[in-house]
């Protein structure tokens, strides 16, 4: 029988950053639409909701506008991170994930301190991951002209 030493060590494969791009973006995604939806659970979130109003904003057309564009944009970003050319790749990631940060950071703006761990936690996660964008996009790696 053949030890785990034995087997040789496991391979690691190089990812393509538009790869890594874009399951960060998933990542990301996931985190946004959940925090959203554990929101559901506070007490009197729903009846607030039901009154038409979410963190002090009342519910109209340009709040369900707003809502539906600041969830678009990482949705498109998972598409647009495997898709785009590299350079415009960059580029774009660079800008929508610096941009992202103090969305997300302005999602927990209004909230209580009952829920700071949570809105903590979640921020948290979601900036590390958008660091984790930028640091990706900002090094990317560049063909030297004899590898062109």
């Amino acid at each position: 029988m053949r030890t785990p030493q034995s087997q040789g060590t496991l391979e690691e494969l190089r990812l393509p950053v538009q790869v890594k791009l874009a399951a960060a973006w998933t990542s990301f995604m996931f985190l946004y639409i959940y925090v959203d939806y554990f929101a559901l659970y506070k007490p009197g979130f729903l009846d607030k909701l039901l009154d038409g109003v979410v963190h002090k904003f009342t519910i109209g057309p340009a709040f369900v506008g707003i809502g539906l564009t600041l969830v678009s944009i990482p949705a498109l970003m998972v598409l647009l991170s495997a898709t785009l050319p590299a350079r415009v790749n960059r580029i774009v990631n660079l800008v929508v994930a610096t941009l992202y940060i103090p969305v997300s950071v302005f999602n927990a703006a209004s909230e209580t301190w009952t829920y700071a761990y949570f809105y903590a936690l979640s921020i948290g996660l979601e900036v590390l991951i958008l660091a984790f964008v930028l640091r990706s996009a900002w090094t990317w790696p560049r063909r030297t002209p004899q590898q062109a």
